[in-house]
């Protein structure tokens, strides 16, 4: 168990074309978050050995795009430790990006990645996770 601030966790993922909800590719808003809901899954088990569940998004940003074709990184970041609350801050950035321009199958990797999206939330630990 790592139960210390500032230990973080990141997953990468492509998203499919199937995630695709608007025009230009988009895909909504809920799909980072849900990332942040996976990650700081991991996170969780990582710090108390249990998933713990999510109490609370709050200061949610989307700040850039996210579109299907992109390869997004999410990262939860441990930053506060309650008896059984922990804070984490979330962030969601573009690494690759497609483009069709060039063909069917290009992409490019973005330098500097484009953060799309921030959040912090509170996760509480059961009871019987901490026995």
């Amino acid at each position: 168990m790592s139960l210390t601030v500032g230990f973080s966790v990141t997953h990468r993922r492509y998203v499919p074309y199937a995630h695709a909800h608007y025009g230009g590719n988009l895909v909504d808003g809920a799909y980072g978050l849900a990332l942040f809901g996976d990650v700081a899954t991991d996170l969780s088990i990582h710090t108390d050995r249990d998933e713990s569940l999510l109490a609370g998004y709050s200061d949610v940003e989307f700040l850039a795009p996210i579109q299907a074709g992109d390869v997004v990184e999410v990262t939860a970041t441990l930053t506060r430790v309650g008896t059984r609350s922990r804070d984490i801050a979330f962030e969601a950035r573009v690494l690759c990006r497609a483009a069709p321009e060039r063909g069917p199958s290009a992409a490019d990797v973005l330098d500097p990645p484009v953060v799309a999206t921030r959040a912090n939330a509170t996760v509480v630990v059961p009871t019987a996770a901490k026995d």
